[in-house]
């Protein structure tokens, strides 16, 4: 077994462990392709495996909307509210800081095994939920900002 095996079956475990099946199953798709001869797919996954998610995810938020389930008046009054506009800056916030932890994540990617090491910590001893790399990568991102900044 060499080093990429290794490190992607642990990374695989720790997605169990940490009742994280996105990371787990997408460390299992990497063995497959490993084992199956077929990592001529690794950058073309690079490239492009991201945005199909976030296309899967936006699809998902979208279907109350498409459904019928979140009326003009919903909508109206996420603008003109203050938990409405508390929210429309928190989705500001997250994916800015979504999209800082994704290129912490695209310069360092070692740090993605200590993401997940703290999400099965937060998930056993916290009572938390793990929601994917990006936005504990950008947490990362501001912590690792932030550090920079008092030095």
């Amino acid at each position: 077994m060499n080093a990429t095996t290794a490190i992607l079956l642990l990374i695989m475990l720790l997605g169990i462990l940490g009742r994280s099946n996105v990371i787990a199953a997408a460390a299992a798709i990497l063995l497959l392709l490993q084992f199956t001869n077929l990592q001529r797919l690794y950058p073309l996954l690079e490239r492009r495996a991201l945005e199909a998610g976030l296309i899967f995810l936006v699809v998902s938020v979208l279907v109350p909307f498409a459904s019928g389930r979140v009326s003009a008046r919903d909508l109206l009054s996420s603008f003109i509210s203050l938990p409405g506009i508390i929210a429309v800056a928190s989705g500001i916030i997250a994916t800015h800081m979504n999209c800082q932890g994704l290129e912490l994540l695209q310069r360092f990617p070692q740090m993605m095994i200590g993401m997940v090491l703290g999400s099965i910590i937060g998930v056993a001893f916290f009572g938390g939920i793990p929601v994917g790399p990006l936005m504990a990568g950008g947490i990362a991102a501001l912590l690792v900002n932030l550090l920079g900044w008092l030095r």
